[in-house]
């Protein structure tokens, strides 16, 4: 109790220090920043969780191609769950001489259970659940297909039923886009029509919605008996992984902006407890002297620190929670329909890595610091005289590697986080050595100003190196998230502009392809990427079976037992890049296939192997010639496996195609299916329209910590330029009292400052754009991006001009400073 009220003292009595005040802001912003962005991805998270079982209609279920047995449904009713039933087919509809062939779901009254069913019935639009007994609701290209309204007679799996309303939405199963017109029959109905018998192509599901423990408590006991065969569950997290690239992307952007700005408040911390320790080296000097064991000297640091810590830690909870409210409240308007409250648990986390961070970045300094002998107090020398190599040194970089680990998420994103820092605090390092070692030779004559300035730089070496490591750093980060982050966000909405391809068609026949071609242009279609698609097998590889042999990879002989959708092509699709190889062309001698990155690690191929297919009732026997990278989030016709057409065209084929078309032309594609009964046309609208949402979040999560992260660059650049504040001002001291002018001292502080912010900032610029580099290749899979060099070693060289006139501002009051009140104070 003693000690806690001792150490509460001296925290009183040295609160004025900048030491202290930077430490507390120091870990004030890193519980900040870490504590907001990891409460609004949770809540994201949550809410696109809520979101996707909107999309599924219920919080979790059991989809096979058979009814499934009453125990699933009793269960759930035991635990309280609302449960609802349905399937899913394709079914042939009549209307007159017109038929269509829809995807119909037949559900029962109390589907959906969540999310919303919205009809449209004589100009009115309302929600609802399922259709009454001897109804059925088409959607508008199936009203157009057919030429029906609401009110009139349809049949469907030979029973007339009347179509009761126009379907504007459903849930999906988290499909998210339509092979062909929709169609919602009442599950009794499907029954009775014989249309859900042995045999059937129907999918059956269950769906179950309560409370989320009721939930849990569910799925423990489906996952803990077998599930009947060919079934699989169905839960938000499943229907969210159908877009895992863009969600990896997201969390990779949320968590990359987190743990930078994080790691600025690491550095301003070690740099703050530096100083603070050799301020209080003559303190602990006299203690010693007076007879208080190091033990007690250490508890006593430790005892101030924790009670500085801790109320900052818990101000930086109570913070992430305000601002992370408010940050929803502004930018969740996305979620307006999924209330989800806000998450507690993220901030705490978010404290005990902040006060990690602390522990790990201070206790060096202060634990070196309660070694200090009692002789320092006559003989100031005695507390800097070097000692034994330290382990306690190795804690801060051992604290980051972890902050890195658990923050990343992904360890290709720690290892080029640490990587990339580890190599601009070596460089950094490195030039100011060179810097010093080159600053003794020309400093005898160079001009005044500037001989005086690195004649400083050159006295404390080591202060200096550490003061350029740190600016380096500190700008790296700050660079990484001012300008790096925004070009990458920019680089993936670029993957999606306005005009990425909305629509396939399937099924699309040779003698077909003219007209349809032209039909489309005349509707404005754009973006129309057109290839040819054969069904094969693959069935041996370089001679050998493709059933005899072992592959590494589990995933190969799923992929050997399927059936393979092979094109060719004369020309590299431009979504494709080259990446081993050489494109074969239109005409090779032999015939050739260019495989996917994917294929090629699966079956471990290699160039020059032979491949042999079977197509049809033919066989095509080629040689790997080329493996591409395929750019799969373009949205445009894509294959895994392209032959040559010299050597492929004659194999049995139809067409794919993918185009742009705007909104608004749902009469004209329903004429346009009509017309050509044999296609199928997806629609991928909905898809394109929640990754762009994604995108949109992303990139005002980014905008939030982007202004933590420049409070916690500030706290950088003061707590470095403030190392040396000691010695500088007892160095300025001597120099006015030999007769040095306040200018010359200005001039000489400038010519300092500038050379150190020139080593960070080129540094940084460096690190920037070569850590950019390798996250948006291997991380964010952004192939062709290059960190724009410009806005970099332009922010580069701002930067250092910031530095110089930063570290002027903390000279000015010790050139306007009597010299024997600086001698007095130093």
């Amino acid at each position: 109790m003693k000690l806690l009220r001792l150490a509460l003292r001296t925290l009183r009595r040295e609160w004025h220090l900048p030491e202290l005040r930077t430490l507390a802001a120091s870990l004030l912003l890193a519980v900040v920043s870490l504590g907001v962005v990891a409460t609004l991805a949770s809540r994201v998270e949550r809410g696109l969780l809520a979101s996707a079982a909107e999309l599924i209609g219920g919080d979790a279920g059991l989809s096979a191609p058979q009814a499934l047995p009453p125990p699933y449904a009793t269960e759930a009713r035991q635990r309280d769950l609302a449960v609802t039933r349905s399937a899913g087919f394709p079914s042939v509809a009549f209307a007159g001489e017109r038929g269509q062939l829809l995807d119909v779901d037949a559900v029962d009254g109390a589907w959906p259970l969540r999310g919303t069913l919205e009809l449209a019935a004589h100009g009115a639009t309302s929600a609802g659940h399922g259709p009454a007994a001897g109804t059925v609701y088409l959607d508008h290209r199936a009203l157009v297909a057919l030429g029906l309204g609401v009110g009139d007679r349809v049949q469907v799996g030979g029973q007339e039923l009347t179509v009761a309303a126009e379907l504007v939405s459903q849930p999906d199963g988290g499909q998210l886009f339509a092979l062909a017109p929709r169609a919602l029959m009442n599950l009794a109905d499907a029954q009775r029509a014989g249309l859900l018998g042995v045999g059937s192509r129907a999918r059956h599901r269950l769906l179950v919605a309560g409370a989320p423990a009721a939930i849990g408590d569910w799925l423990a006991w489906v996952k803990s008996r077998p599930l009947p065969q060919g079934a699989e569950l169905v839960t938000p997290e499943q229907t969210q992984q159908r877009m895992r690239n863009a969600f990896d992307r997201a969390g990779a952007f949320l968590r990359l902006t987190a743990l930078l700005s994080a790691l600025l408040a690491g550095v301003a911390i070690a740099l703050a407890a530096q100083r603070y320790a050799r301020r209080k080296t003559p303190e602990i000097a006299l203690l010693r002297a007076l007879g208080t064991a190091r033990a007690r000297v250490f508890a006593l640091l430790l005892a101030t620190l924790g009670a500085l810590a801790l109320p900052a830690a818990l101000l930086g909870v109570l913070l992430s929670w305000a601002l992370a409210e408010g940050a929803w409240r502004l930018a969740g308007a996305t979620f307006v329909h999924v209330p989800t409250a806000l998450p507690l648990l993220p901030a705490w986390g978010a404290a005990a890595m902040g006060l990690a961070v602390l522990a790990g970045f201070a206790l060096p300094p202060l634990a070196r610091l309660a070694e200090v002998p009692p002789v320092a107090v006559f003989r100031a020398s005695m507390a800097r005289r070097v000692r034994r190599v330290d382990a306690l040194y190795l804690v801060p970089g051992l604290v980051a590697l972890a902050l890195i680990w658990s923050q990343s998420g992904s360890a290709k994103l720690a290892g080029i986080l640490a990587v990339s820092l580890f190599g601009v605090a070596l460089l950094a390092a490195l030039l100011a050595l060179v810097l010093l070692w080159f600053a003794r030779r020309i400093a005898p004559g160079a001009h005044p100003a500037l001989r005086l300035g690195l004649a400083a730089l050159a006295r404390r070496r080591g202060l200096s190196t550490v003061q350029a490591t740190a600016l380096s750093l500190g700008l790296v980060a700050l660079l990484l998230l001012a300008v790096v982050a925004p070009a990458l966000l920019e680089g993936w909405r670029r993957e999606l502009p306005a005009d990425t391809p909305n629509w396939f068609v399937l099924n699309l026949q040779d003698d077909q392809r003219a007209d349809f071609t032209a039909r489309l242009q005349r509707l404005g279609a754009q973006e129309l990427n057109m290839l040819p698609l054969a069904v094969g097998k693959l069935a041996a590889i370089n001679g050998k079976p493709v059933d005899q042999l072992h592959f590494a990879d589990p995933r190969a002989k799923e992929w050997a037992d399927r059936q393979l959708r092979l094109s060719w092509t004369g020309t590299l699709p431009p979504s494709n890049r080259v990446v081993t190889g050489r494109w074969a062309g239109a005409h090779p001698p032999d015939a050739e296939v260019s495989v996917d990155t994917m294929w090629r690690d699966m079956f471990a191929l290699k160039i020059g192997d032979r491949m042999r297919f079977d197509v049809g009732e033919g066989t095509l026997e080629a040689t790997v010639g080329s493996v591409r990278q395929v750019d799969w989030s373009s949205f445009r016709v894509n294959f895994f496996l392209l032959l040559d057409p010299a050597h492929a065209s004659d194999l049995p084929h139809t067409w794919l195609a993918s185009f742009y078309l705007p909104r608004g032309h749902a009469d004209a594609l329903a004429k346009l299916s009509r017309d050509y009964s044999n296609l199928s046309l997806v629609d991928v609208d909905a898809l394109l329209d929640r990754v762009r949402e994604i995108v949109a979040q992303v990139g005002g999560a980014v905008r939030w910590v982007l202004g933590f992260s420049l409070l916690a660059g500030g706290l950088v650049l003061a707590a470095a330029l403030a190392t040396s504040a000691a010695e500088r001002r007892h160095e300025a001291a001597l120099l006015r009292t030999l007769g040095a002018r306040r200018g010359q001292l200005r001039l000489a502080a400038a010519c300092e400052f500038a050379l150190l912010g020139l080593i960070a900032g080129l540094t940084a610029a460096l690190g920037a754009f070569g850590a950019g580099w390798w996250l948006g290749r291997a991380v964010f899979r952004l192939d062709d991006f290059v960190p724009p060099p410009v806005p970099l070693l332009a922010s580069a060289l701002a930067a250092a001009v910031v530095i110089m006139l930063l570290g002027l501002a903390g000279t000015r009051k010790v050139t306007r400073t009597s010299p024997m009140r600086l001698l007095r104070e130093g």
